[in-house]
C-alpha cells in the first residue's frame, strides 16, 4: 500500500497556528518504538501546528518540550480499568480547544486513530484459540473493556480516519471489523527514520567495539527491542551457537533481569562471552554504528520499526516475513533485505548471518539498496507529509458537515 502524501510545498505553507492535541499513553524516545514514532513526528509538525502532548507520562530527557497537559491515574486500579479512565480523561481534555486530535490510544477523543498493534477484536474473535480461552475471553470484563474501547475508537463518522502503520494491521483491521464497520477503509502511514550517512570509519563504532572488547574482525550481530523475547532472541542465541566465535551478538534492550534470565542458555550453549547485553536506551545510534548486521526474527511486529532504523544507518538486515512482521511487504528478499521462511528457523538465519559475514559484496549490495529504496522513502519528512495532508481532508470534511 501506498504512502499517502502532500507535497513538500504544500507541508511548508502548512497550516500554521492550527492547534493539534496529541494524546499517547508515554511521551519520549526511551519507552519503545510507537512512543518515539510520536515524538520524532511530533517534532516535524511542530514546525507547523501549535502542539499539546496529552499523556500520562513526559520523559523528562526528551530533547523535544512541548505543551504537557497530564492525565494521573491512581495504580490500584487494573490496567483495564485504567484504560478507560485515561480515554475519559483524554475526552474531556480535547473537547474544547484544539482543531485536531491525534490518538495513538483507545477511546473516542480522537479525530486522527492510529493504530500501532494488533487490533484487540482481532486477537480474541478472530484468531484461532482453544475453547476455554474463547469462552474466558467472552466472560472476562477485561477483554469486553478493551474491546468497547476499541470500539468505539473505530466507529465511522464525519471528520474521522483511521490510520494503519502497515498493511497487515489494515488485513486484521479488515477481518475483525467487516461486519460491524463495512466499507471503513484505513489509509497506511508507517514510522519513518532519519536516514544517516553510512560511516564505516565513524569514531563512535570504534568506541564501542573497544568497549566491548571486540576485534577488528569480529562480526557483530545486533537486537534491539524493549522485549527482546518476542522479537526472537531465543532463535538467534541458537543461530549464534552455529555460528564462528568471532560472531557476535549485541543485545539493546530488556529488563535488566534479562542477563540472569538467559545464563543457563548462553552457559549451554557455550555464549557467555560473545553476547552483550546494554539496558534500553533513548539514544541508539552508537550501537547501530558499532553492529555490521541486524537480526529481526521477530514473533510479532504489525510494523517494526528497529529494522527500518538499522537500514537507515546502513546495517544489512535479516528479519521475518509477513505476518509475522508488517515492515516485510516494504523489501525485497535478496535486494533490499534476506527474509526468513519463518522466525524461529534458526538454521536459516544462521546460514544468512553466516552470508553477510563471508559475502561482504552481498551485505554493501543490500546496504545500498536499502538506503536508497526503502529508507530514503520512509523519513520523517515523508510521514509528515502524509498526515498534513490527511490533517486538510479531516478539515475540509468538518467545515463541509
Amino acid at each position: 500500500m501506498s504512502l499517502h502524501s502532500a507535497s513538500g510545498s504544500e507541508f511548508a505553507a502548512g497550516k500554521r497556528g492550527l492547534r493539534l492535541a496529541f494524546v499517547v499513553d508515554k511521551f519520549g524516545n526511551r519507552f519503545g518504538g510507537a512512543e518515539s514514532y510520536g515524538v520524532e513526528l511530533m517534532r516535524q509538525l511542530a514546525q507547523y501546528y501549535e502542539i499539546t502532548v496529552i499523556a500520562r507520562e513526559y520523559d523528562a530527557h526528551c530533547d523535544l518540550r512541548l505543551p504537557f497537559l497530564p492525565i494521573t491515574l491512581s495504580r490500584h486500579w487494573p490496567s483495564w480499568i485504567r484504560s478507560f479512565f485515561f480515554a475519559r480523561a483524554a475526552a474531556k481534555l480535547t473537547r474544547d480547544g484544539f482543531d485536531l486530535v491525534h490518538s495513538h490510544m483507545n477511546g473516542w477523543c480522537g479525530d486522527v486513530e492510529v493504530v500501532h498493534v494488533t487490533p484487540v477484536r482481532y486477537q480474541w474473535r478472530v484468531r484461532v484459540r482453544s475453547w476455554w480461552k474463547t469462552l474466558d475471553s467472552y466472560l472476562s470484563p477485561r477483554v469486553a473493556m478493551y474491546l468497547g474501547l476499541e470500539k468505539r475508537r473505530l466507529e465511522p463518522r464525519a471528520g474521522h480516519r483511521v490510520v494503519a502503520v502497515s498493511g497487515l494491521i489494515v488485513e486484521q483491521l479488515q477481518q475483525a471489523y467487516h461486519k460491524l464497520y463495512a466499507g471503513q477503509t484505513y489509509p497506511v502511514i508507517p514510522p519513518g527514520v532519519h536516514v544517516q550517512a553510512y560511516y564505516p570509519q565513524h569514531p563512535v563504532r570504534q568506541k564501542i567495539r573497544q568497549n566491548y572488547g571486540w576485534e577488528k574482525q569480529d562480526i557483530v550481530c545486533l537486537l534491539v527491542a524493549r522485549n527482546p523475547l518476542r522479537k526472537g532472541l531465543h532463535t538467534v542465541l541458537q543461530a549464534m551457537a552455529m555460528l564462528a566465535p568471532h560472531y557476535k551478538l549485541l543485545v539493546v534492550g530488556g529488563e535488566t533481569s534479562l542477563y540472569a534470565q538467559l545464563e543457563p542458555e548462553l552457559l549451554k550453549c557455550q555464549l557467555v562471552d560473545r553476547v552483550s547485553f546494554q539496558e534500553a536506551t533513548a539514544n541508539v545510534e552508537p550501537y547501530y554504528r558499532a553492529a555490521d548486521i541486524y537480526v529481526h526474527p521477530t514473533l510479532n511486529d504489525s510494523f517494526g520499526m528497529a529494522p527500518l532504523e538499522a537500514m537507515s544507518f546502513g546495517l544489512p538486515v535479516i528479519l521475518s516475513p509477513t505476518p509475522w512482521c508488517g515492515f516485510a511487504e516494504y523489501v525485497e528478499h535478496e535486494k533490499t533485505a534476506l527474509l526468513l521462511s519463518h522466525p524461529e528457523n534458526a538454521h536459516e538465519l544462521a546460514d544468512y548471518i553466516r552470508r553477510f559475514g563471508e559475502q561482504p559484496l552481498l551485505a554493501q549490495r543490500l546496504r545500498e539498496n536499502a538506503m536508497s529504496q526503502v529508507a530514503s522513502q520512509h523519513t520523517w519528512g515523508v510521514v509528515a507529509e502524509a498526515y498534513d495532508a490527511l490533517y486538510r481532508e479531516i478539515l475540509a470534511e468538518k467545515l463541509s458537515a
